[in-house]
């Protein structure tokens, strides 16, 4: 999709770290097995979209300023090309989209419209709402559960929206996990899970531990606290080196796995896990802007650490 149409978006654009502006792009074509979306809700990520934002990502294909950010938004599809898998009206998840020319779409989805392939998108209930845009956070925590191998994690560090999200998974799967954080703020909010701080769990021991918190330099303390034959789980997005004492990590015979982007079938178990009620979406959404407000939603978004989940409405946006 590289010609432009007709049509034009309001987006969000980084013309470099910190430069932050709502701006008028056009729209790529319309394909056959396209289809064009009109955002109701996108999400902020607080991992991939804040290292943009600082500009302290590291090397990372398609990176460069300037750039349209998000992958987590909710629309209607308001056209769709003969060959759309999508009819006309469906409420969809839309993971991101490259559809302004020569602005990056990395990820592309903060935008009052956008177009995509329809093989990319997945029909979700209008129901959901703005909970929607929780779909690639989900399927990122499905993922990294799955992982972590026939044993389900019995140790999440982090309790942000993709910790509570792996809890929730687990927990539907017959899993009894416990889950650390060490911010005061997020020392609440347990759903049929174990939720305390890393200093209370002296001499614990635990099978299956995986990283939703990117604190990387914790990993010492993480390895301190598997059994022998223990797996670590790297779920986290980490703009640092990482490293751990090898001494440790010897005694342990410590297996070591690093998670990355979700698949199509990820997507695919935890739309069916929140379409039968297995997995619930409440309560990780705790604030949201009007998408002209986009600024102060990514301050939020990455200052305020009673956010948990930030997001943008873009209905009132013409």
């Amino acid at each position: 999709m590289t010609a432009a149409s007709a049509h034009t978006a309001k987006a969000v654009l980084l013309d470099g770290p910190r430069q932050l502006r709502l701006a008028e792009l056009p729209l790529s074509a319309l394909g056959p097995a396209d289809v064009r979306v009109r955002t109701w809700f996108s999400g902020i990520s607080t991992g991939t979209e804040r290292l943009f934002y600082t500009g302290e990502m590291p090397p990372f294909p398609g990176m460069g300023y300037p750039l349209v950010p998000g992958y987590e938004s909710v629309g209607e599809v308001i056209e769709a090309g003969a060959e759309s898998s999508i009819k006309m009206g469906s409420v969809v998840f839309v993971p991101g989209a490259n559809c302004y020319g020569p602005v990056r779409g990395l990820f592309g989805g903060a935008s009052s419209e956008l177009v995509t392939s329809s093989d990319r998108v997945v029909e979700i209930g209008p129901d959901l709402q703005e909970k929607g845009v929780l779909f690639a956070l989900a399927a990122t925590a499905y993922h990294a559960v799955e992982m972590a191998g026939a044993n389900l994690p019995d140790l999440i560090v982090g309790h942000g929206v993709m910790g509570r999200l792996m809890a929730r998974i687990v927990v539907a799967r017959g899993g009894n996990p416990t889950v650390w954080d060490t911010q005061a703020e997020r020392l609440e909010g347990a759903q049929g899970y174990i939720l305390r701080d890393p200093a209370s769990s002296k001499g614990q021991m635990f099978e299956s531990i995986v990283d939703a918190s990117g604190a990387g330099n914790a990993m010492n303390q993480w390895i301190a606290h598997l059994r022998p034959g223990g797996r670590l789980v790297l779920a986290g997005f980490y703009s640092q080196p990482l490293s751990f004492d090898f001494a440790p990590a010897f005694m342990r015979e410590l297996s070591l796995q690093v998670a990355a982007q979700w698949q199509p079938s990820d997507l695919q178990a935890v739309t069916a896990m929140v379409r039968d009620g297995a997995l619930n979406l409440d309560g990780l959404i705790t604030n949201q802007l009007g998408a002209d407000h986009a600024a102060e939603a990514y301050q939020c978004a990455f200052e305020d650490p009673s956010a948990l989940k930030v997001v943008m409405d873009w209905r009132g946006i013409q």
